[in-house]
């Protein structure tokens, strides 16, 4: 059926539904961050209810059209790229918190609450949602749960799957599930929860979640830190872990230090550039702090420091490294959201740096990463003189070289942008071939018209 027909249909069904074939809002909501798939999308719809979403998933199987389900389209993985004439289904519209309960220290929201949006209700109810990440101004809580986010707390609070009390999903051939219900127990078989958590879009959408707060942390000091070299990132990393309650520890180096303050006008923090600096975010502790910096300064690893004496300036300190993506989004990088265990972080560091030194002699790199959870970001610049096609191809020519070092030693191909277009050809490296064939058939189970988020995940 052509596109006008079946936006005929859909009319027919929902006389209000908002929609677009504008040319600039196809571009817009046919992507991602990622830059590197092109866009084809046929139509952006704007659901305002869980019932407009049943029926549009119902007429996809019926009138035999794809939908690509969108949120804030802050991910790297082209996960919501609308790349063969599919319908986007963006829920921005669906933005409301519907329902508080104190006694559990719940919130249950719409899809479409941007997750900069949940933090401030959860202040005003003197409570605190922890999973936050420099996109936390457009990200929707919808595609957080859909890729099961991370960000920079989660060495102390977890993933976005550790706060998800229930769920309301709308599966492929249109059913509503009601998913856990707020309930802390619930031991009756599968989760099926925890399945649509990572899923991306591609067995249902979701559309409402009731999520757990929990209670504010105590005041938060943060001490960044020049360093000497890339092992010292992890000596320190040990002796802050041994002194302090740590929420963050994040590591990036003097190349996005550069780029940051570029893009945003800050000053560099410190009159001398050193290799890598850390960012450390903690329960305030004078003593500790000194005990750590005198301790790093003679061991050779502290190169200096700064402590924040405010919350202006702890805020100051964070932008240098929550600024590092948007300093070096337009060049069009190529980015390895890559994981491996904690322990295993100094020799992987080692190991991957020289290997993409040795081939990516020509590109520059730019590292950062949440070293407290084993998370690494490397993105590789593309020069101002190769077009994204060609740069594509030289990077996915040694992603066997990096991936491999990832399989070897037990790591993951993708942390917490989830696996899209961009990973799914990859996915061998991090998933056993029984785990693929049993993906499989989840995916067939749940959607037997292939009708959510085709080619993407699995």
């Amino acid at each position: 059926m052509e596109k006008r027909e079946i936006i005929n249909q859909i009319k027919l069904e929902i006389a209000n539904i908002d929609y677009s074939t504008d040319a600039d809002d196809l571009q817009v909501y046919g992507q991602d961050w990622t830059r590197f798939a092109d866009v084809d999308c046929a139509c952006v719809l704007f659901p305002k209810t869980v019932e407009q979403v049943q029926i549009i998933v119902k007429l996809a199987n019926k009138l035999d059209f794809k939908l690509v389900p969108s949120g804030g389209r802050t991910g790297y993985s082209g996960g919501v790229v609308a790349s063969n004439h599919e319908f986007v289904m963006s829920l921005e519209k669906m933005r409301s918190i519907l329902d508080f309960n104190a006694d559990d220290a719940q919130v249950t929201v719409q899809a479409g609450v941007v997750t900069e949006q949940l933090h401030n209700y959860a202040q005003e109810k003197d409570l605190f949602y922890p999973v936050d990440f420099a996109s936390s101004g457009s990200s929707q809580i919808g595609g957080n749960i859909a890729t099961n986010a991370g960000g920079i707390r989660v060495l102390r609070y977890g993933m976005t799957r550790d706060y998800v009390a229930g769920l309301k999903v709308v599966t492929a051939t249109g059913e509503l599930l009601s998913l856990n219900q707020g309930l802390i127990k619930n031991a009756t078989g599968y989760d099926l929860r925890h399945l649509m958590i990572g899923s991306e879009g591609t067995l249902g959408i979701i559309v409402e979640a009731t999520m757990q707060l929990i209670k504010p942390p105590v005041e938060q000091s943060v001490m960044l830190l020049a360093l000497d070299s890339l092992d010292s990132v992890m000596r320190v990393f040990s002796l802050a872990k041994k002194e302090f309650k740590l929420s963050a520890y994040e590591f990036f180096t003097d190349i996005a230090l550069k780029h940051v303050c570029k893009h945003r006008e800050l000053d560099q923090p410190f009159d001398d550039l050193a290799q890598c600096y850390v960012l450390c975010e903690f329960d305030e502790n004078e003593d500790a702090v000194m005990r750590v910096f005198e301790e790093g300064m003679e061991n050779g690893d502290i190169v200096d420091g700064l402590i924040s004496q405010s919350r202006e300036q702890a805020n100051q300190f964070w932008q240098y490294r929550e600024g590092i993506s948007e300093s070096i989004a337009h060049f069009s990088p190529y980015k390895n959201d890559i994981a491996v265990k904690v322990s295993l972080v100094p020799e992987f560091m080692n190991k991957l740096d020289a290997l993409v030194r040795e081939h990516y002699p020509q590109f520059e790199l730019v590292w950062f990463g949440h070293i407290g959870d084993g998370n690494l970001h490397l993105n590789i610049i593309k020069p101002e003189d190769m077009s994204i096609a060609e740069f594509k191809i030289e990077c996915e020519m040694v992603n066997k070289h990096v991936y491999g070092l990832i399989q070897q030693m037990g790591g993951s191909i993708s942390a917490e942008h989830g696996v899209g277009m961009i990973k799914k050809p990859y996915l061998s490296y991090s998933r056993s071939d029984e785990e693929l064939k049993i993906m499989q058939g989840i995916k067939q189970v749940f959607d037997p018209n292939a009708v959510l988020n085709p080619g993407k995940l699995i």
